[in-house]
């Protein structure tokens, strides 16, 4: 599997979650890292991306301000750190990496939402239920 999530769980509302991207098939200083959700009913959501090649990051109106993504390049993890969490945020979260710096050779960035369709592989998931 080149992607495992980890570190989710049940929180009351106001809580707080960190959530782990482990990418053992990839180095994240060469990738961007992107955190989607998916709530039972609803499209699949970007909710952050994190590039570390070129420090960029990007983040959705409804996290901005209570998630923060980062990394740990020696461990090729990626972390959500999710602040303040409130029931809408319940889902399943996914990370996903895009490999588009292979072929173009740039770095693959997060200065503006990037699609789904524009990450190469994913995780199975982690789930997050936030109790009000």
């Amino acid at each position: 599997v080149p992607l495992v999530e980890s570190g989710g769980g049940l929180v009351q509302t106001g809580g707080s979650l960190r959530l782990s991207c482990s990418t053992p098939g990839f180095t994240v200083e060469e990738h961007a890292i992107g955190w989607f959700r998916q709530a039972p009913g609803k499209e699949r959501e970007g909710v952050s991306c994190i590039s570390v090649s070129d420090g960029t990051s990007y983040y959705a109106d409804s996290v901005k301000g209570r998630f923060t993504a980062s990394s740990n390049n020696a461990k090729n993890t990626v972390y959500l750190q999710m602040n303040d969490l409130k029931p809408e945020d319940t889902a399943v979260y996914y990370c996903a990496v895009d490999l588009s710096s292979i072929i173009t050779g740039v770095p693959s960035t997060c200065h503006e939402r990037k699609p789904a369709y524009k990450y190469d592989y994913w995780g199975l998931g982690t789930q997050v239920t936030v109790s009000s």
